[in-house]
């Protein structure tokens, strides 16, 4: 187990090795460049690569080395936005079509692995959706009407759930849901794009966009990649200054992986109704090479930069978990993500809002990442193949609507609210207040400076001014990180860019 005072990284990133893949070193043309090595740039590049298109995937570090690397890995289409509430928002027709999309999600990552001989653990299990209070009941019954109202009939009301320690009250119970270990599947698909022709160049940062009948992107080393096509796919658009980044909002999510004896728990996916809720998952003994069963326990979202002592999420998870699962044993992992939340509770995947109509973004993964992940591969292809897709509509990126209007206002308006740390004190004085392994903001005349001192005590000072829109950043101290508490930026301790939409370093002192 890691030192309390830091995360680990999920136990799929330490036990998988990839291919050998390289820098880009040259300039390139090709049918579609795809920018983002995680789930939906990759599934995007292998199934452009069986249409027969010429495609070159760049990730700014490493195949899955950015939340697709730190996902909790539910396959599941019982969307953690319940559908009476997408029901509101989109119709019953748009929350059937959100509903299926991730169905065929499943089936696809399902159809992949079995055609490409990916052994990644894939299973179908239930999802279990257990309420913890009578108002909870009430809710879980509204769900279960809404459900009814879309068609899906297959799922049923229990009595009991299957670890009677979770709850005494009803739960939902979902078919046909699914679990996988997502590095192993990530390497799988990651040879056959390759086998298919597909060219892969990590550790290659992409720095500038230019769009037009064809499309260039530029790295930092000044090779281009120019293409008929461009698809984004970085979490959130790197490609955007402002647009998408009002209609979405940043979250940090932990997880815990905490061992309990083998069969003790059902394999299944469990989901409670709290806020923030609370997701659960097994990973086998067998799968893990281990004598006890992982329990996979994920929750205690908040916004990110807007909290200063995270390492207490990680607590609270561990309280949850012993309290729900009294056989639990020791937590062997702890790792944290970013979750991007659309104001209106769908991601947006397809053309890019304001862009020429050859350029794609696929963000605003809302939890589902998996499969909203592989949602954005097929949609995205099918738009550049020239097909009808039912979908394309309810994932438009440039859709509005009204009734998340409040939510939008909130948002943003936080957003604004954030320019207040300009005038604000700093959390020190002088470096020698900053302790070894930790970060703090100090005023430097009329400026704000971010103040790192590493283990041997030596002070490193970079402008606290977040690249992107100009937010001043906080310290992270769970990921030793400088996170943007407006639209999600992150940098490391000196101020490099670990994940956008920034693109820019912190600027020097």
């Amino acid at each position: 187990m890691e030192n309390l005072s830091g995360a680990s990284v999920p136990f799929w990133v330490k036990d998988v090795s990839f291919m050998d893949t390289h820098k880009l070193n040259d300039n390139l043309t090709c049918d579609v460049c795809v920018v983002g090595g995680g789930i939906a740039g990759l599934t995007t590049a292998y199934l452009l690569s069986k249409e027969g298109k010429r495609v070159v995937l760049l990730e700014a570090k490493n195949i899955g080395g950015g939340e697709t690397g730190r996902t909790t890995a539910h396959l599941s289409n019982a969307l953690d936005d319940r559908f009476s509430n997408l029901i509101n928002l989109f119709g019953k027709d748009g929350a059937r079509l959100a509903c299926q999309s991730h169905a065929r999600a499943i089936d696809m990552i399902e159809k992949i692995a079995q055609e490409e001989s990916i052994d990644c653990d894939f299973h179908r299990v239930n999802g279990y959706l257990f309420a913890n209070s009578r108002s909870q009941e009430e809710e879980l019954m509204k769900e279960l009407e809404a459900l009814q109202q879309i068609g899906w009939r297959d799922v049923i009301m229990r009595k009991e759930c299957p670890v009677v320690s979770l709850t005494a009250l009803p739960c939902i119970q979902f078919p046909e849901q699914g679990r996988f270990h997502v590095m192993k599947y990530m390497g799988g698909l990651l040879k056959a794009f390759i086998e298919k022709g597909g060219q892969v160049y990590t550790d290659t940062k992409v720095v500038e966009f230019n769009s037009g009948t064809v499309t260039t992107v530029m790295t930092e080393d000044r090779h281009t990649v120019a293409a008929n096509h461009l698809v984004v796919a970085t979490n959130t658009p790197v490609n955007d200054m402002v647009t998408m980044h009002t209609k979405q909002a940043p979250y940090r999510t932990y997880a815990i992986g905490i061992a309990v004896p083998k069969g003790a728990v059902p394999d299944a996916l469990y989901w409670d109704m709290e806020d923030s809720y609370h997701y659960i998952r097994l990973q086998g003994a067998e799968e893990r090479g281990a004598a006890t069963d992982l329990l996979i326990v994920g929750g205690e979202d908040h916004k990110t930069g807007h909290d200063d002592h995270p390492e207490k999420h990680f607590y609270a998870l561990e309280r949850w978990a012993r309290l729900k699962f009294p056989m639990a044993e020791e937590v062997e992992f702890r790792w944290s993500g970013q979750v991007y939340e659309p104001v209106d509770k769908l991601a947006f995947i397809g053309r890019n809002p304001g862009d020429s109509k050859n350029v794609y973004i696929a963000t605003g993964d809302s939890g589902h990442g998996m499969t909203h992940g592989t949602i954005a591969g097929m949609l995205i292809t099918d738009l550049i193949m020239g097909r009808k897709n039912e979908w394309e509509k309810i994932y438009d990126p440039s859709r509005i609507s009204l009734k998340s209007a409040g939510t939008f206002i909130k948002e943003n308006a936080d957003v604004a609210a954030q320019m207040a740390d300009y005038v604000t004190p700093g959390e020190v004085s002088d470096p020698s207040e900053v302790m070894p392994g930790t970060g703090r903001l100090m005023r430097k005349g009329a400026s704000k400076v971010a103040v790192y001192c590493d283990a041997d005590g030596v002070r490193h000072e970079c402008s606290a001014v977040c690249t992107h829109l100009g937010c001043i950043v906080h310290w992270n101290n769970v990921e030793k990180s400088w996170d943007c508490p407006c639209h999600g930026s992150r940098f490391d301790p000196y101020g490099k860019v670990v994940t956008g939409p920034a693109i820019k370093n912190l600027d020097k002192a």
